[in-house]
């Protein structure tokens, strides 16, 4: 998954050499990739069950609006992911590469465009979360009405800049151009969109513990808070290894980097599920009550959009 990966030479064996010692599949890697294809089916059902939820079976507030579109940057993800893996198993398997390098490398700047848009959905819902908790009057009378929509809008224009010129200097110049352009990115990510998020969040966890010693937190800040948590402890460590990998320094695998960046995408869902069907007495709740639970709270606090 290496952007400076080139195509490995032709296996034909010489003569004298028994074929069979250059081909050898090894099992810690399948077992990596199987866990990784378990995963990301996974997760591509639950996001896709809020898909499902979000869009057609809950009402619309500020809060599903990001959400609906983090579900959509998560399943995208996935997606892509599982093409890489299934690429890359196949190579292993048939010990020669059965697709040409520009495409393999296509499809991981595309991973990263939906990696971004992540970044930049859960920095925008852990700012307005904390702006609705600092300035709540503002929020409830002063908030503009489609807000969510347009910054959801305006982030997706955003990744798909980055993205494409990111893209069209890796695959059309030489590897100069694509590490600055790279270099450029986690600037933008880590630099302008990490610290507001992180910062958001801390004023969150700060709220939910407060809340605890009078009543019971709400789901929401719950929900915001582990999704950011398990952000941080799965998904940054793909930017980390990337940003290393420019600079010939690599010392976990590839393997493992995207392995965890599947568990970040696809943890959210049961996330929200089982915040949501968390309660004193033990009962049985279905999948829609308990993103009703998560997203309808404080539907009557906030404005439609």
């Amino acid at each position: 998954m290496e952007l400076n990966q080139t195509s490995p030479p032709p296996t034909s064996p010489a003569p004298e050499i028994n074929e069979e010692d250059l081909c050898v599949v090894e099992a810690t890697k399948m077992a990596t990739d199987s866990v990784t294809l378990l995963i990301c089916l996974s997760g591509l059902v639950g996001n896709g069950a809020v898909l499902w939820l979000l869009g057609f079976r809950i009402r619309r507030n500020p809060v599903t609006v990001y959400i609906l579109n983090l579900a959509v940057s998560d399943f995208t993800f996935l997606v892509f992911t599982v093409t890489l893996t299934l690429l890359y198993a196949m190579d292993d398997i048939s010990c020669s590469s059965l697709v040409p390098n520009v495409y393999r490398r296509t499809i991981y700047l595309l991973s990263l465009f939906s990696y971004n848009m992540g970044l930049y959905l859960l920095t925008s819902i852990s700012i307005e979360r904390c702006v609705s908790i600092l300035f709540p009057l503002w929020y409830r009378c002063r908030r503009p009405q489609h807000l969510s929509a347009m910054v959801c809008a305006l982030l997706w224009a955003l990744s798909i800049t980055v993205i494409a010129a990111v893209t069209s200097l890796c695959l059309l110049y030489d590897f100069e151009h694509c590490r600055v352009a790279l270099i450029s990115m986690y600037i933008l990510n880590f630099l302008i969109f990490a610290p507001p998020m992180v910062i958001s969040n801390v004023i969150l966890f700060m709220k939910v513990l407060c809340d605890s010693k009078r009543r019971q937190p709400k789901r929401l800040y719950i929900v915001i808070f582990l999704t950011i948590l398990f952000f941080l402890t799965f998904g940054v460590p793909l930017s980390i290894w990337n940003f290393f990998q420019l600079f010939s320094y690599l010392v976990v695998s590839s393997r493992i980097i995207f392995l965890l960046a599947c568990i970040n995408s696809s943890i959210n869902p049961f996330i929200y599920f089982l915040v949501g069907s968390y309660q004193r007495h033990c009962s049985l709740v279905s999948l829609q009550v308990a993103f009703q639970r998560v997203f309808e709270e404080t539907a009557v606090t906030t404005v439609s959009s």
